[in-house]
Protein backbone atom coordinates (compact mmCIF):
# COMPACT_ATOMS: atom_id res chain seq x y z
CA UNK A 1 0.00 0.00 0.00
CA UNK A 2 1.53 3.30 -0.63
CA UNK A 3 1.22 5.92 1.69
CA UNK A 4 -0.06 9.67 -0.08
CA UNK A 5 2.45 12.29 -0.09
CA UNK A 6 1.63 14.27 3.06
CA UNK A 7 1.93 11.00 5.28
CA UNK A 8 5.59 10.43 4.04
CA UNK A 9 5.73 14.37 5.15
CA UNK A 10 4.47 13.24 8.69
CA UNK A 11 6.55 11.09 8.86
CA UNK A 12 9.48 12.26 7.87
CA UNK A 13 8.91 15.72 10.83
CA UNK A 14 7.95 12.98 12.78
CA UNK A 15 11.68 10.94 12.58
CA UNK A 16 12.94 14.12 12.78
CA UNK A 17 11.35 15.19 16.14
CA UNK A 18 12.11 11.80 17.74
CA UNK A 19 15.84 11.96 16.48
CA UNK A 20 15.69 15.57 18.04
CA UNK A 21 13.99 14.21 21.52
CA UNK A 22 16.22 11.66 22.03
CA UNK A 23 19.18 12.66 23.13
CA UNK A 24 22.37 11.52 21.74
CA UNK A 25 23.56 10.21 24.99
CA UNK A 26 21.64 9.05 26.84
CA UNK A 27 21.59 9.06 30.34
CA UNK A 28 19.38 8.11 33.55
CA UNK A 29 15.71 7.86 32.60
CA UNK A 30 16.04 8.40 29.06
CA UNK A 31 14.00 6.02 26.67
CA UNK A 32 15.42 4.68 23.89
CA UNK A 33 14.11 5.30 20.31
CA UNK A 34 11.86 2.64 19.77
CA UNK A 35 10.24 3.35 23.28
CA UNK A 36 10.22 7.17 22.55
CA UNK A 37 8.36 5.98 19.34
CA UNK A 38 5.71 3.70 21.10
CA UNK A 39 4.60 6.61 24.10
CA UNK A 40 3.32 8.54 20.87
CA UNK A 41 0.51 6.12 20.59
CA UNK A 42 0.74 4.45 24.52
CA UNK A 43 2.23 6.93 26.85
CA UNK A 44 3.77 5.25 30.08
CA UNK A 45 1.46 4.91 32.70
CA UNK A 46 1.94 5.22 36.52
CA UNK A 47 4.28 2.74 38.10
CA UNK A 48 4.50 4.70 41.46
CA UNK A 49 0.92 5.02 42.68
CA UNK A 50 -0.41 6.60 46.23
CA UNK A 51 -0.69 3.64 48.30
CA UNK A 52 -3.71 3.00 50.78
CA UNK A 53 -1.22 4.36 53.83
CA UNK A 54 -0.36 7.15 52.07
CA UNK A 55 -4.27 8.55 51.71
CA UNK A 56 -4.86 8.40 55.47
CA UNK A 57 -2.97 10.44 58.34
CA UNK A 58 -2.82 14.37 58.62
CA UNK A 59 -1.73 15.14 55.46
CA UNK A 60 -2.62 12.38 52.85
CA UNK A 61 -2.80 12.29 49.28
CA UNK A 62 -5.91 12.45 47.94
CA UNK A 63 -7.39 11.92 44.67
CA UNK A 64 -9.90 13.54 42.78
CA UNK A 65 -13.10 11.79 43.18
CA UNK A 66 -14.47 9.90 40.38
CA UNK A 67 -16.24 12.17 37.30
CA UNK A 68 -14.62 14.98 38.52
CA UNK A 69 -13.87 16.36 35.30
CA UNK A 70 -10.19 16.20 34.02
CA UNK A 71 -8.36 17.88 31.13
CA UNK A 72 -5.31 16.44 30.95
CA UNK A 73 -3.94 14.23 28.18
CA UNK A 74 -1.28 11.85 28.44
CA UNK A 75 -0.15 11.35 24.96
CA UNK A 76 -0.40 15.46 24.57
CA UNK A 77 3.04 16.29 24.48
CA UNK A 78 5.66 19.11 24.99
CA UNK A 79 2.27 21.50 25.70
CA UNK A 80 1.27 23.25 28.92
CA UNK A 81 -1.70 21.21 30.44
CA UNK A 82 -3.87 21.93 33.25
CA UNK A 83 -4.73 20.15 36.24
CA UNK A 84 -7.25 21.63 38.69
CA UNK A 85 -7.89 19.58 42.31
CA UNK A 86 -10.98 18.54 43.41
CA UNK A 87 -11.60 20.42 47.00
CA UNK A 88 -12.33 16.72 48.38
CA UNK A 89 -8.35 16.72 47.61
CA UNK A 90 -7.97 19.54 50.62
CA UNK A 91 -6.57 21.74 47.61
CA UNK A 92 -7.49 25.17 47.72
CA UNK A 93 -6.34 28.86 46.61
CA UNK A 94 -5.84 31.00 49.37
CA UNK A 95 -9.41 32.95 48.37
CA UNK A 96 -11.27 29.71 48.27
CA UNK A 97 -10.72 28.93 44.12
CA UNK A 98 -9.78 26.06 42.70
CA UNK A 99 -6.37 24.88 43.06
CA UNK A 100 -4.20 23.82 39.61
CA UNK A 101 -0.98 23.43 38.63
CA UNK A 102 0.50 22.16 35.01
CA UNK A 103 2.57 19.73 33.82
CA UNK A 104 4.11 19.50 30.08
CA UNK A 105 4.91 16.15 28.96
CA UNK A 106 7.40 14.26 26.90
CA UNK A 107 7.83 11.13 25.51
CA UNK A 108 11.39 10.37 25.59
CA UNK A 109 11.96 10.32 29.39
CA UNK A 110 10.80 9.68 32.84
CA UNK A 111 13.56 12.42 34.15
CA UNK A 112 10.95 15.38 36.02
CA UNK A 113 11.60 18.98 37.24
CA UNK A 114 9.04 20.17 39.80
CA UNK A 115 8.77 23.73 39.65
CA UNK A 116 7.41 26.08 42.31
CA UNK A 117 6.21 29.03 41.92
CA UNK A 118 7.64 32.62 43.60
CA UNK A 119 5.82 35.40 44.79
CA UNK A 120 5.45 37.11 48.10
CA UNK A 121 3.99 36.18 51.71
CA UNK A 122 1.09 37.45 53.77
CA UNK A 123 -0.46 37.45 56.67
CA UNK A 124 -2.76 40.40 56.93
CA UNK A 125 -5.94 42.17 55.12
CA UNK A 126 -3.74 43.81 52.61
CA UNK A 127 -0.87 41.67 51.85
CA UNK A 128 -3.52 38.70 51.27
CA UNK A 129 -6.29 41.04 49.52
CA UNK A 130 -3.63 41.80 46.97
CA UNK A 131 -3.50 45.49 48.03
CA UNK A 132 -0.15 46.00 49.15
CA UNK A 133 1.12 44.72 45.69
CA UNK A 134 4.06 42.71 44.93
CA UNK A 135 5.12 42.50 49.02
CA UNK A 136 2.05 40.68 49.44
CA UNK A 137 0.49 37.55 48.25
CA UNK A 138 0.61 36.29 44.78
CA UNK A 139 -2.22 34.69 42.64
CA UNK A 140 -4.42 36.89 45.49
CA UNK A 141 -7.59 35.94 43.10
CA UNK A 142 -6.66 32.20 42.14
CA UNK A 143 -5.28 30.64 39.20
CA UNK A 144 -7.02 31.18 35.89
CA UNK A 145 -6.71 28.17 32.97
CA UNK A 146 -4.42 30.11 30.82
CA UNK A 147 -1.86 30.84 33.52
CA UNK A 148 1.25 28.89 31.68
CA UNK A 149 0.44 30.62 28.04
CA UNK A 150 2.87 33.80 26.25
CA UNK A 151 0.31 36.28 27.61
CA UNK A 152 1.90 35.38 31.29
CA UNK A 153 5.25 35.55 30.72
CA UNK A 154 5.71 36.02 34.48
CA UNK A 155 4.65 32.28 34.79
CA UNK A 156 5.95 31.21 31.05
CA UNK A 157 8.85 32.23 30.93
CA UNK A 158 10.01 32.60 34.12
CA UNK A 159 13.08 30.74 34.58
CA UNK A 160 15.50 28.66 31.82
CA UNK A 161 14.74 25.77 34.23
CA UNK A 162 11.35 25.20 32.87
CA UNK A 163 11.66 27.18 29.40
CA UNK A 164 12.27 24.50 26.76
CA UNK A 165 13.97 26.46 24.19
CA UNK A 166 15.45 29.42 26.16
CA UNK A 167 17.50 31.57 23.77
CA UNK A 168 20.63 32.25 26.18
CA UNK A 169 20.46 29.42 28.73
CA UNK A 170 20.68 25.75 28.38
CA UNK A 171 20.46 23.20 31.07
CA UNK A 172 19.48 19.00 31.35
CA UNK A 173 16.16 19.77 32.80
CA UNK A 174 14.56 21.69 29.62
CA UNK A 175 14.31 18.13 27.99
CA UNK A 176 12.67 16.79 31.24
CA UNK A 177 8.96 16.19 32.08
CA UNK A 178 8.14 19.76 33.90
CA UNK A 179 5.65 20.23 36.73
CA UNK A 180 5.21 23.80 37.10
CA UNK A 181 3.55 24.02 40.52
CA UNK A 182 1.39 28.04 41.22
CA UNK A 183 1.97 30.19 44.29
CA UNK A 184 -1.69 31.62 45.76
CA UNK A 185 -1.80 30.92 49.55
CA UNK A 186 0.88 33.34 50.51
CA UNK A 187 2.35 31.29 53.22
CA UNK A 188 5.81 29.53 51.11
CA UNK A 189 3.94 26.06 50.75
CA UNK A 190 4.19 25.60 54.38
CA UNK A 191 0.73 26.69 55.97
CA UNK A 192 -2.36 24.94 57.20
CA UNK A 193 -4.61 27.49 58.43
CA UNK A 194 -7.64 29.33 57.41
CA UNK A 195 -7.17 32.58 58.50
CA UNK A 196 -9.97 35.61 58.94
CA UNK A 197 -8.35 38.97 58.64
CA UNK A 198 -10.29 42.05 59.73
CA UNK A 199 -11.13 44.77 56.69
CA UNK A 200 -9.86 48.09 57.38
CA UNK A 201 -12.64 50.16 55.32
CA UNK A 202 -15.53 47.24 55.86
CA UNK A 203 -15.70 45.39 59.12
CA UNK A 204 -18.63 42.97 57.82
CA UNK A 205 -16.81 42.37 54.66
CA UNK A 206 -13.73 40.64 56.59
CA UNK A 207 -11.19 38.33 54.44
CA UNK A 208 -11.28 34.54 54.88
CA UNK A 209 -7.88 33.39 53.57
CA UNK A 210 -6.54 30.01 53.11
CA UNK A 211 -3.00 29.35 54.22
CA UNK A 212 -2.86 26.09 52.72
CA UNK A 213 0.07 25.84 51.12
CA UNK A 214 0.88 22.48 52.83
CA UNK A 215 -2.10 20.47 51.30
CA UNK A 216 -1.97 21.79 47.96
CA UNK A 217 1.52 20.10 48.08
CA UNK A 218 1.00 16.98 48.90
CA UNK A 219 -2.39 16.88 46.51
CA UNK A 220 -0.10 17.85 43.60
CA UNK A 221 2.13 14.85 44.71
CA UNK A 222 -0.61 12.41 45.04
CA UNK A 223 -1.98 13.51 41.13
CA UNK A 224 1.80 12.91 39.90
CA UNK A 225 2.25 10.07 41.75
CA UNK A 226 -1.17 8.30 40.31
CA UNK A 227 -0.65 9.70 36.65
CA UNK A 228 3.00 9.65 35.42
CA UNK A 229 5.82 7.36 35.57
CA UNK A 230 8.50 7.59 38.78
CA UNK A 231 11.02 9.61 37.51
CA UNK A 232 14.56 8.30 37.70
CA UNK A 233 16.04 11.74 38.37
CA UNK A 234 13.92 14.49 39.60
CA UNK A 235 14.77 18.49 40.31
CA UNK A 236 12.56 19.93 42.63
CA UNK A 237 13.52 23.87 42.60
CA UNK A 238 11.91 27.61 42.69
CA UNK A 239 13.11 30.64 43.51
CA UNK A 240 11.85 33.05 46.55
CA UNK A 241 9.05 31.70 47.97
CA UNK A 242 9.34 28.98 45.42
CA UNK A 243 12.89 28.08 46.58
CA UNK A 244 11.49 28.02 50.62
CA UNK A 245 9.07 25.50 49.33
CA UNK A 246 11.69 23.90 47.56
CA UNK A 247 13.51 23.58 50.84
CA UNK A 248 10.66 22.79 53.49
CA UNK A 249 9.04 20.16 50.93
CA UNK A 250 12.05 18.65 49.57
CA UNK A 251 12.08 15.32 51.74
CA UNK A 252 8.43 14.50 51.08
CA UNK A 253 8.73 15.02 47.48
CA UNK A 254 11.84 12.62 47.97
CA UNK A 255 10.46 10.24 49.65
CA UNK A 256 6.94 10.26 47.79
CA UNK A 257 8.31 10.50 44.28
CA UNK A 258 11.03 7.94 44.98
CA UNK A 259 13.83 9.13 42.18
CA UNK A 260 16.79 7.05 41.62
CA UNK A 261 18.60 10.52 41.63
CA UNK A 262 17.05 13.67 43.88
CA UNK A 263 18.49 17.23 43.61
CA UNK A 264 17.44 19.84 44.99
CA UNK A 265 17.94 24.32 44.09
CA UNK A 266 16.70 26.29 46.42
CA UNK A 267 16.91 29.57 44.46
CA UNK A 268 16.80 32.70 46.86
CA UNK A 269 13.95 31.32 49.56
CA UNK A 270 16.51 30.88 52.43
CA UNK A 271 14.67 29.67 56.33
CA UNK A 272 17.27 31.12 58.41
CA UNK A 273 17.90 29.91 62.20
CA UNK A 274 16.30 32.12 64.44
CA UNK A 275 16.45 30.88 67.82
CA UNK A 276 13.77 31.86 70.52
CA UNK A 277 16.26 32.70 73.22
CA UNK A 278 18.37 34.56 70.94
CA UNK A 279 18.25 38.39 70.18
CA UNK A 280 16.76 40.45 67.25
CA UNK A 281 20.59 41.39 66.71
CA UNK A 282 22.13 38.03 66.32
CA UNK A 283 19.19 36.49 65.03
CA UNK A 284 17.52 39.14 62.54
CA UNK A 285 14.77 36.78 61.42
CA UNK A 286 13.51 35.85 64.22
CA UNK A 287 10.60 38.95 64.74
CA UNK A 288 9.34 37.40 60.96
CA UNK A 289 9.49 33.60 62.21
CA UNK A 290 7.16 34.20 64.84
CA UNK A 291 4.80 35.95 63.15
CA UNK A 292 4.32 33.23 60.39
CA UNK A 293 4.48 30.83 63.03
CA UNK A 294 0.85 31.54 64.37
CA UNK A 295 -0.42 33.67 60.96
CA UNK A 296 0.19 29.83 59.21
CA UNK A 297 -0.46 27.50 61.64
CA UNK A 298 2.64 26.18 61.24
CA UNK A 299 3.37 24.72 64.56
CA UNK A 300 -0.21 23.19 64.89
CA UNK A 301 0.42 20.13 62.18
CA UNK A 302 3.17 21.37 59.44
CA UNK A 303 6.07 21.64 61.22
CA UNK A 304 5.31 18.09 63.43
CA UNK A 305 4.40 16.57 60.32
CA UNK A 306 8.15 17.86 58.48
CA UNK A 307 10.02 16.33 61.49
CA UNK A 308 8.57 13.34 60.84
CA UNK A 309 9.31 13.03 57.43
CA UNK A 310 12.88 14.18 58.41
CA UNK A 311 14.94 13.01 61.13
CA UNK A 312 17.32 15.52 62.60
CA UNK A 313 15.10 18.50 61.62
CA UNK A 314 14.35 20.96 64.66
CA UNK A 315 11.23 22.58 64.84
CA UNK A 316 12.73 25.08 67.63
CA UNK A 317 15.32 26.08 64.67
CA UNK A 318 14.05 26.17 61.36
CA UNK A 319 17.55 26.79 60.05
CA UNK A 320 18.41 22.72 61.01
CA UNK A 321 16.81 22.05 57.34
CA UNK A 322 19.82 22.16 55.63
CA UNK A 323 21.77 19.97 57.80
CA UNK A 324 18.64 17.56 57.86
CA UNK A 325 17.86 17.10 54.87
CA UNK A 326 22.38 16.77 54.33
CA UNK A 327 22.33 13.85 56.55
CA UNK A 328 19.24 12.16 55.76
CA UNK A 329 20.09 12.36 52.06
CA UNK A 330 23.77 12.00 51.82
CA UNK A 331 23.44 10.36 48.53
CA UNK A 332 20.89 13.57 47.04
CA UNK A 333 22.58 16.62 45.18
CA UNK A 334 21.52 20.21 46.89
CA UNK A 335 22.03 23.65 46.46
CA UNK A 336 20.95 26.70 47.66
CA UNK A 337 21.27 30.35 45.90
CA UNK A 338 21.24 34.14 46.69
CA UNK A 339 22.53 37.57 46.41
CA UNK A 340 24.05 39.04 48.74
CA UNK A 341 22.95 42.56 47.97
CA UNK A 342 18.83 41.05 48.04
CA UNK A 343 16.61 43.88 48.56
CA UNK A 344 13.19 42.00 47.94
CA UNK A 345 13.02 38.67 50.22
CA UNK A 346 15.37 40.76 52.43
CA UNK A 347 12.35 43.27 52.88
CA UNK A 348 9.99 40.95 53.74
CA UNK A 349 12.15 39.65 56.48
CA UNK A 350 12.94 42.92 58.06
CA UNK A 351 11.11 45.98 57.00
CA UNK A 352 8.36 45.63 58.69
CA UNK A 353 9.65 44.16 61.92
CA UNK A 354 12.38 46.75 62.58
CA UNK A 355 11.86 50.39 63.63
CA UNK A 356 15.25 51.69 62.17
CA UNK A 357 14.15 50.60 58.82
CA UNK A 358 10.51 51.68 59.04
CA UNK A 359 11.82 55.30 60.06
CA UNK A 360 14.98 55.45 57.90
CA UNK A 361 15.31 59.13 56.48
CA UNK A 362 15.57 58.00 53.02
CA UNK A 363 15.77 55.27 51.44
CA UNK A 364 19.52 54.39 50.51
CA UNK A 365 19.52 54.92 54.81
CA UNK A 366 16.68 51.93 54.66
CA UNK A 367 18.24 49.63 52.04
CA UNK A 368 21.96 49.49 54.28
CA UNK A 369 19.93 48.69 57.14
CA UNK A 370 18.41 45.76 55.43
CA UNK A 371 21.69 44.70 53.87
CA UNK A 372 23.68 45.05 56.90
CA UNK A 373 20.78 42.55 58.94
CA UNK A 374 20.18 40.11 55.17
CA UNK A 375 24.56 39.75 55.95
CA UNK A 376 24.04 38.68 59.49
CA UNK A 377 21.79 35.69 58.35
CA UNK A 378 23.40 35.35 55.10
CA UNK A 379 26.84 34.76 56.50
CA UNK A 380 25.35 32.38 58.99
CA UNK A 381 24.05 30.13 56.11
CA UNK A 382 26.99 30.08 54.23
CA UNK A 383 28.89 29.12 56.70
CA UNK A 384 26.78 26.43 57.95
CA UNK A 385 26.52 24.93 54.31
CA UNK A 386 30.47 25.48 54.09
CA UNK A 387 30.31 22.54 56.73
CA UNK A 388 28.11 20.44 54.60
CA UNK A 389 29.33 17.72 52.07
CA UNK A 390 26.14 17.65 49.07
CA UNK A 391 24.73 20.82 50.81
CA UNK A 392 26.44 23.87 48.66
CA UNK A 393 25.91 27.82 48.78
CA UNK A 394 26.20 29.84 46.14
CA UNK A 395 26.72 33.54 46.87
CA UNK A 396 26.98 36.12 44.19
CA UNK A 397 26.99 39.69 44.85
CA UNK A 398 24.62 41.73 42.98
CA UNK A 399 22.29 41.61 39.63
CA UNK A 400 21.02 45.23 38.09
CA UNK A 401 17.45 43.44 37.90
CA UNK A 402 14.42 42.62 40.25
CA UNK A 403 16.00 43.75 43.32
CA UNK A 404 18.95 41.29 42.77
CA UNK A 405 16.49 38.78 43.57
CA UNK A 406 16.36 35.54 42.80
CA UNK A 407 19.88 34.09 40.92
CA UNK A 408 18.18 31.85 38.21
CA UNK A 409 15.40 34.04 36.36
CA UNK A 410 15.30 35.19 33.29
CA UNK A 411 18.35 33.91 32.50
CA UNK A 412 21.38 32.65 34.19
CA UNK A 413 23.81 35.07 33.29
CA UNK A 414 25.34 37.90 35.35
CA UNK A 415 24.86 35.50 38.65
CA UNK A 416 28.55 35.05 38.18
CA UNK A 417 31.06 35.26 41.22
CA UNK A 418 33.94 37.04 39.00
CA UNK A 419 36.81 37.06 41.12
CA UNK A 420 36.68 33.17 41.75
CA UNK A 421 35.51 33.09 37.28
CA UNK A 422 32.60 31.09 38.26
CA UNK A 423 28.95 31.70 36.37
CA UNK A 424 26.25 30.37 38.02
CA UNK A 425 26.17 27.48 34.85
CA UNK A 426 28.66 26.29 36.92
CA UNK A 427 26.69 25.75 40.44
CA UNK A 428 23.62 24.43 38.62
CA UNK A 429 25.47 22.18 36.45
CA UNK A 430 27.58 20.97 39.34
CA UNK A 431 24.54 19.72 41.82
CA UNK A 432 23.05 18.48 38.40
CA UNK A 433 25.80 16.17 37.27
CA UNK A 434 28.71 16.68 39.41
CA UNK A 435 30.15 14.29 41.52
CA UNK A 436 31.77 14.97 45.45
CA UNK A 437 30.97 17.70 47.01
CA UNK A 438 28.75 20.20 45.97
CA UNK A 439 30.75 22.94 45.21
CA UNK A 440 30.38 26.29 47.72
CA UNK A 441 31.46 29.90 46.53
CA UNK A 442 30.74 33.22 47.64
CA UNK A 443 31.58 36.47 46.22
CA UNK A 444 33.46 39.43 48.40
CA UNK A 445 32.79 42.73 46.81
CA UNK A 446 29.82 44.22 43.88
CA UNK A 447 32.25 46.43 42.58
CA UNK A 448 32.54 44.26 39.53
CA UNK A 449 29.15 43.71 39.38
CA UNK A 450 28.22 47.02 39.16
CA UNK A 451 30.86 48.05 36.93
CA UNK A 452 28.90 46.07 34.27
CA UNK A 453 27.14 48.26 31.29
CA UNK A 454 24.04 49.14 30.99
CA UNK A 455 21.43 46.16 30.01
CA UNK A 456 18.47 47.38 28.52
CA UNK A 457 16.65 44.36 28.94
CA UNK A 458 17.12 44.28 32.25
CA UNK A 459 16.03 47.88 32.69
CA UNK A 460 12.88 47.16 30.46
CA UNK A 461 12.12 44.03 33.35
CA UNK A 462 12.53 46.34 36.30
CA UNK A 463 10.03 48.84 34.77
CA UNK A 464 7.52 46.04 34.27
CA UNK A 465 8.27 44.71 37.68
Amino acid sequence: MRLPRQSHSLLAALSLSLLCAVPAHAELGDYNFWTTLKHLTSPPKADNKVSAAQRVGPYPMLANPSGFPSSFKPGLYWSWQKVEMAPQTGAVCGDGSPYKFFVNRVPNTSNTIIYLEGGGACWDYASCSGQSGIRGARNPNGIPDNYMSLLNPGASLVSPFVVRLHPWTRTKSQNWNMVYVPYCTGDIYAGDKVAVYPNPSDAAKPLVWHHNGLRNMRATLGWLKDNLQRPAQLLTTGCSAGGAGSLNNYAAIRQDMAPNKGYLINDSGPIFTALANGSNQDYPSKPLQALIRGAWGLDSGPLGYLQSRLPGFNPNDLGTLYSALSSHLPSDRLGHTHFWQDQNYSGYSYERFYGDIINAPDQATKEARITARWSVDTGRLKTQLASLNNFGGYFPQYRAVNESHCTTIIEFANADIQEQNLQLDNFVNNVLEGSGPVLSASESSDAADRAKPFNLLYYLLNQLL
